[in-house]
């Protein structure tokens, strides 16, 4: 089977480093990823965190397309229940008008962060979730060019090329929807290690053709650490256990955890089976075990496409993981 690979940024803010540093890696890890070929890039949207600096995925977006060449660039996604459909719509025709046939429209359905969050982005008021497929409707009707019926406006500026809308979603739920509407389909198994099979088989059964697209498109996005033995993989892999566990307790703190503070935790009975509960979100090892774990997942998942997403306490060991899995696929730099 021909792997695409491809590259899910959560811009994440290393001890001893700014939010614009964060930034910057992000820009450079986009560089990096297009010179060794991998297929796209996407970068997430995550509000009121220290530990995050990608708050503004679609400015973020602007700004990668600009400093890369060849690899696709997309959010990973929008949280559309926040924001109008009209204005994402313009927002992506103007990107796909300045970058065309290299942008991506991923979307998400969940609040994101703390409900002080969600009433903030929309002026104190609460945003149903429920109107989501309806928005979904409206945003593709718009891209198409497609006149509202009552407002008598479009999205403009119109274009030959639309941006593909990429459904994100950690459950079967999302699957239904994506394939009910028919949309590009995502499963984040890096959010949830289960049941992502069975969403997966849910989209490709229940697909129905779109003004949209014909075809079904799917692929799926994983934690992924990978080092040039599996002692030091797993040694880097042991920060983000840390940091998983104190996701799920609550415990925010304004770093992502070093492998060393992994070490030096104490860790009760319960929390070791969440360590390895949550080892289901990821793929650990050198670079064999890695692409062996990679062409499993896309064999299981049915799907031509893996997007990784990787953690680690160090920029400089976040480059070295994507590289060794590109070289372990076989793929030579472009440009060096």
């Amino acid at each position: 089977m021909n792997i695409k690979l491809s590259v899910l940024d959560q811009s994440p803010i290393l001890r001893g480093y700014t939010a614009r540093e964060a930034l910057q890696q992000t820009t450079t890890l986009a560089k990096w990823t297009d010179q060794l070929g991998y297929h796209r890039f996407w970068v997430s949207e995550h509000h009121s965190t220290k530990s995050l600096a990608g708050s503004a995925p679609e400015i973020l977006v602007t700004h990668l397309a600009a400093n890369t060449q060849h690899i696709r660039i997309g959010t990973g996604g929008v949280l559309l229940p926040h924001y109008s459909a009209f204005k994402i719509a313009e927002v992506f025709q103007v990107l796909e008008a300045l970058y065309p046939n290299r942008i991506d429209l991923g979307i998400g359905r969940a609040p994101g962060g703390m409900p002080g969050v969600n009433y903030a982005l929309n002026d104190g008021k609460y945003r149903n979730v429920r109107e989501y497929p309806t928005q979904v409707k409206e945003l593709m009707s718009y891209l198409q060019g497609i006149e509202h019926p009552h407002y008598k406006i479009q999205a403009t500026p119109l274009g030959k090329t639309k941006p593909p809308i990429w459904m994100l979603g950690s459950s079967g739920t999302s699957a239904a929807l994506a394939a009910q509407l028919g949309t590009s389909y995502t499963f984040a198994q890096f959010i949830n290690g289960e049941g992502g099979i069975a969403s997966m088989q849910t989209y490709f059964n229940q697909f129905q053709p779109s003004m949209y697209q014909q075809k079904p498109d799917a692929n799926v996005a994983i934690f992924i650490i990978c080092a040039e033995t599996q002692e030091e993989a797993e040694f880097i892999a042991g920060s983000m256990d840390l940091a998983l566990l104190r996701i799920e307790n609550g415990d925010i703190r304004d770093h992502f955890p070093t492998p060393e503070e992994a070490q030096e935790q104490s860790y009760t009975v319960f929390e070791k089976e969440r360590i390895e509960y949550n080892r289901n979100r990821m793929i650990v090892g050198d670079p064999k075990q890695v692409k062996d774990g990679i062409l499993k997942l896309a064999e299981m998942y049915q799907v031509d496409e893996v997007i990784m997403n990787t953690f680690a306490p160090s920029f400089e060991e976040r480059l070295k993981s994507y590289q060794l899995i590109m070289n372990q696929f076989g793929n030579i730099p472009k440009g060096g």
